[in-house]
């Protein structure tokens, strides 16, 4: 069997990351902090296909959501932004202030995506409250961000 298609399926993940945070702005949203933009989206597991999700150890549930950020900086010379490296740690909240703990992986492929993702449990109409702390690398402090999210199982 050809190591191929793996290959293939392996790279998937970070360019449906990519594209969740910078092509749909309906589901991606962004938080500026000078020169620097946290973009941060949360989907179903079950998004992704089960080729992926298993290229990338990631179990596909109805009950599992994915928490997906990118620290990046604006970049004049290069007319936009890019990528940058760093830390990412936070939690997730229900309404009756049940804290669970995120535990993040970096997905690094390349000098154009970074990516830190995290997964969580949730229940159908759920509304969560995500805390979280993204320090750019070289920076002494880390940019909070809190989002409420709800997901909806089909």
């Amino acid at each position: 069997m050809s190591r191929l298609p793996a290959l293939r399926t392996q790279f998937l993940l970070p360019i449906l990351c990519l594209a969740l945070v910078l092509a749909t702005p309906a589901q991606a949203r962004k938080v500026e902090f000078g020169d620097y933009e946290i973009h941060y989206s949360v989907f179903p597991s079950t998004f992704l296909t089960p080729e992926v999700a298993a290229a990338n150890n990631i179990p596909r549930s109805r009950s599992i959501g994915i928490v997906n950020i990118a620290i990046m900086i604006k970049d004049p010379e290069h007319g936009g932004i890019r990528p940058v490296n760093g830390q990412v740690e936070g939690n997730v909240v229900n309404q009756v202030q049940q804290l669970r703990r995120l535990g993040f992986r970096r997905i690094h492929e390349g000098p154009n995506a970074i990516y830190f993702i995290a997964e969580y449990q949730y229940r159908d109409a759920e509304l969560l409250t995500f805390q979280i702390r993204a320090r750019p690398t070289g920076q002494e402090e880390a940019f909070p961000i809190r989002f409420s999210h709800a997901l909806y199982n089909d």
